[in-house]
């Protein structure tokens, strides 16, 4: 009988993390943070069909990096997650802290349990009624789960987009100033330049009434930028 080939776990554990480190860096950034009205998401996608930014429910958006078909099936599980429990109980007890603990839950299951992890992070957004009440929470491939404060990022050069964000940002900045802010600090990092249709860019505004997720336009990032 031959005997089945031993991999010691701790080897197994990193060999599975640089995998799914290498998969995401290959993939662009994404900046996700607050300005004078909720929070502002943006990713450099040339793509307008498939999406990075989406709306999850009412008050609640999810930005994903890595490899889409991955994300995209965690953005409708978000999504169902979402709706059944606002049926069940009420939209108000839909929160950006639930989804992220049940992203958190799986991805830690696939990391752990599945030959090959997924190859993506995530941040789920939540815009509060007051700039105290507003939610981010980051989830990496392990399921490793981060608190967000003010602004954050995902994707391979997240830790040189943090600090670039920190250096620029400023409490209640206006749409255009954190637009303007968020684009340029991924231009930087990545080193290219992205033309105006190359930018994908939404909000979750509070001053929009019970649906807060709104896209931005081609034309309103290039004029943010000017």
């Amino acid at each position: 009988m031959t005997m089945p080939y031993y991999v010691p776990p701790e080897q197994l554990i990193k060999d599975r993390a640089d995998f799914a480190r290498k998969g995401i860096a290959r993939g662009r950034s994404i900046v996700v943070l607050e300005y004078e009205h909720g929070v502002l998401l943006v990713a450099a996608n040339p793509s307008n069909s498939l999406h990075k930014l989406s709306e999850i429910y009412d008050r609640v958006a999810f930005a994903g990096t890595g490899r889409f078909n991955e994300f995209e099936s965690l953005r409708v599980a978000g999504i169902r997650y979402a709706d059944l429990k606002g049926y069940s109980y009420g939209r108000t007890d839909v929160t950006a802290k639930g989804l992220a603990n049940a992203y958190a839950q799986t991805l830690g299951q696939i990391f752990t349990h599945e030959i090959k992890p997924y190859e993506i992070e995530v941040m789920v957004a939540e815009v509060g009624l007051a700039s105290a009440d507003t939610s981010m929470f980051r989830i990496q491939f392990d399921g490793t789960l981060t608190n967000v404060e003010h602004h954050g990022a995902i994707g391979g050069k997240h830790e040189e987009l943090d600090e670039a964000l920190s250096q620029g940002f400023a409490e209640a900045m206006s749409l255009d100033a954190a637009i303007s802010m968020a684009t340029s600090a991924i231009e930087s990092i990545e080193e290219t330049s992205i033309a105006p249709t190359g930018w994908e860019a939404a909000v979750l505004d509070r001053n929009r009434g019970r649906r807060t997720f709104r896209r931005l336009s081609v034309e309103e990032i290039s004029a943010a930028r000017q």
